[in-house]
């Protein structure tokens, strides 16, 4: 549940800002990432860009919430991060997602970050995984 908070944070200090003020809302963002340890920098970095590219590209998603461990551990080697149990929250629903996130040494950044979309979560399982309405 916390990593989902932080995520969260996160997302809503990124999204709310106009196209001209990314770079001071980047340092901003980067800024809360280096407060967290590296394993946990790397996981929410991956949750941001999965809220930024899902929605940038299926726009029928209205997507608030990302976690990357909501089903499965995700796994990490090196600076990439991978998982087939990534949850996302749009319009009160849950979705499943497959990622592979590689940021940066410093985990600042997300390098690249591809995905496959699973389906919806039903209802009974989302307290099975620490999901919420």
């Amino acid at each position: 549940m916390k990593r989902v908070l932080v995520a969260s944070a996160l997302w809503l200090a990124v999204s709310a800002a106009p196209s001209f003020a990314q770079d001071k809302h980047q340092k901003n963002l980067e800024h809360m990432l280096k407060r967290l340890d590296p394993a946990t920098r790397l996981e929410q970095v991956c949750d941001v860009q999965a809220m930024k590219q899902i929605a940038r590209e299926n726009r029928e998603f209205k997507i608030d919430r990302s976690v990357a461990s909501a089903l499965e551990e995700p796994r990490a080697k090196g600076d990439t991060l991978t998982g087939k149990g990534g949850a996302f929250r749009s319009k009160g629903k849950w979705y499943q997602f497959a990622f592979t996130c590689q940021a940066s040494p410093d985990r600042l950044r997300v390098l690249s970050f591809e995905y496959k979309l699973g389906g919806e979560i039903p209802e009974t399982q989302w307290s099975k995984h620490g999901l919420y309405q």
